[in-house]
């Protein structure tokens, strides 16, 4: 299936990555944490990993290692702004559960 991002996800990181200069796109992970297990990591990479697995999207590159895969296959990345507060939102097909404040999963 995949990673893919709206074009509101695509666009912002797209403005981010020409004012920072630099970078090939886009990582993304999980990692152990928060009260339901699993917590996302989004970063900018430079340059791909060996190991990395790397999707295309709308001109974005998106970097995920194969452990995470697992976890995040068909997963879309959107970017809303909800009154004040705006980022990224992930909607990951996988997800059985999360925490009450959202900052983690369980799949």
């Amino acid at each position: 299936m995949g990673i893919t991002l709206t074009p509101a996800a695509a666009e912002h990181v797209k403005r981010f990555l020409a004012q920072r200069g630099r970078g090939e796109g886009i990582r993304l992970g999980v990692k152990t944490a928060g009260c339901s297990g699993l917590a996302y990591v989004l970063e900018v990479f430079d340059e791909a990993g060996p190991d990395d697995v790397i999707f295309e999207d709308q001109d974005v590159k998106v970097a995920v290692d194969p452990k995470s895969l697992v976890y995040l296959d068909g997963t879309e990345l959107d970017y809303t702004r909800e009154g004040l507060n705006e980022g990224f939102k992930f909607n990951n097909p996988n997800v059985k559960d999360s925490c009450g404040c959202g900052e983690s999963f369980t799949v």
